[in-house]
């Protein structure tokens, strides 16, 4: 299974903010939109970084309320890993791993086409496994 697979499933919305958004403003919309992490993009919504939950954690475990007032671009890793949507689901947990990160951007050419989280490739495997145990059960079953 590849990762288009997936984004034809969940869907391609990404969710955006802009680098002068403040930790505060960017905490209420990942609590809005009950998600993880969200891409820091300009005003042509090109990835500038990505901010995630534990990025702002981090930042009030060092800064305390103040951190809150901060923009994201302080914060952001700017350094952002990108995967296609042709990579396998396989390629993009050990990449996730490996990197120690909980939310992997999906650019097809230089454009971005949606964001996938290790949840989402957690669930296509579990999805993978269930019908294949199915499949071996139907064949012992008509042996």
């Amino acid at each position: 299974m590849t990762i288009d697979g997936i984004l034809r499933d969940k869907g391609v919305e990404i969710i955006t903010a802009r680098a002068t958004d403040s930790i505060e403003e960017i905490s209420r919309l990942l609590h809005r939109r009950r998600i993880g992490a969200v891409l820091i993009c300009d005003e042509d919504r090109r990835p500038q970084g990505i901010l995630s939950e534990r990025d702002v954690v981090r930042a009030v475990a060092l800064h305390g309320a103040a951190a809150l007032m901060l923009p994201a671009a302080d914060l952001m890793s700017a350094d952002i890993v990108y995967c296609s949507p042709d990579d396998t689901v396989a390629d993009a947990m050990a990449l996730m791993t490996d990197r120690r990160f909980r939310h992997l951007p999906v650019l097809e050419g230089q454009r971005l086409v949606g964001v996938v989280s290790i949840g989402d490739l957690v669930k296509r495997r579990i999805e993978e496994t269930q019908a294949e145990a199915e499949q071996l059960k139907e064949y012992i079953a008509t042996a």
